[in-house]
């Protein structure tokens, strides 16, 4: 597949790029700065870099031009404050997939959106609300969509891993695996339309 990857600078993104690769795919990365580039992305000759921003819709249009699949691993970088970028950026790139005539993608939010808001952290309601929108850009898109809505994301070794429809399996989740789910179910059609809770598969 060629695939296009947008937020592939990022921790779980740059897993994302580099499964992909490993699988034999054809990757584009949108990137926004050059210094959040990875060397070794520079260097793979199965990696294009495009850089743009996805509050651009000439940019989005151009990274999913031709492409097989999108994964979307949008991110604040540990900010909390409310914003609306990553809604905006949601609806671009939905806008421009339906023009280059891309049917399907994976996007990440937060399993919090499994979780009634009284048991949200409050920190986490603006951040919350902004995946809120994102969910329903996806699923109002009428594309082939992947909702992947992960727990913890956690810095260790990949393990095996459960996948549940409309539910959180877990608490935890290594960014190896998550990585590997947003690539491979985009050639998974029983995930398809479906919102997706993926966690370490407990002992």
């Amino acid at each position: 597949m060629q695939l296009a990857i947008i937020g592939g600078t990022g921790m779980t993104g740059q897993c994302v790029v580099d499964y992909a690769v490993e699988k034999g795919h054809q990757v584009r990365v949108l990137y926004r700065t050059e210094n959040t580039v990875p060397d070794r992305f520079k260097k793979s000759d199965k990696i294009k870099l495009v850089q743009g921003n996805v509050l651009n819709f000439d940019d989005c249009e151009k990274v999913v031009d031709g492409v097989d699949g999108v994964c979307i691993i949008l991110g604040t970088r540990n900010k909390l404050e409310a914003t609306t970028e990553m809604s905006t950026g949601t609806a671009n790139l939905i806008k421009a997939m339906k023009s280059k005539n891309v049917k399907r993608f994976s996007i990440v939010m937060s399993s919090f959106l499994f979780r009634p808001v009284a048991e949200v952290p409050a920190m986490f309601h603006r951040l919350n609300d902004e995946h809120k929108r994102m969910l329903e850009l996806t699923k109002s898109s009428d594309l082939d969509y992947i909702a992947v809505l992960p727990p913890h994301i956690a810095d260790e070794p990949s393990s095996e891993y459960t996948v549940l429809h409309d539910e959180a399996p877990g608490r935890l989740v290594s960014k190896f695996d998550l990585a590997k789910f947003i690539v491979d179910s985009l050639e998974q059609p029983e995930h398809y339309q479906q919102v997706c809770g993926i966690a370490k598969k407990l002992d």
